[in-house]
């Protein structure tokens, strides 16, 4: 499995769980939510995503996330 595969799952579900938390705990939550958001914009910007980096330290391989 690539990188980029990896880090849109692992964001995808941190949103979904923390929306989940939101609804059924507590609205505080949302913070969680705001923060991968933001993160994957800053992201879109200047390339650097501490997740990508890890897992590239970790010895996976960039990938072609979407097929044209």
């Amino acid at each position: 499995m690539t990188i980029e595969k990896i880090v849109f799952r692992v964001a995808g579900s941190i949103i979904l769980v923390s929306v989940l938390l939101a609804a059924v705990h507590s609205k505080g939550w949302l913070f969680l939510t705001a923060f991968v958001g933001a993160n994957m914009i800053q992201a879109s910007f200047t390339g650097l995503c501490p997740l990508a980096m890890l897992l590239e330290k970790m010895g996976k391989k960039y990938g072609s996330a979407f097929k044209n």
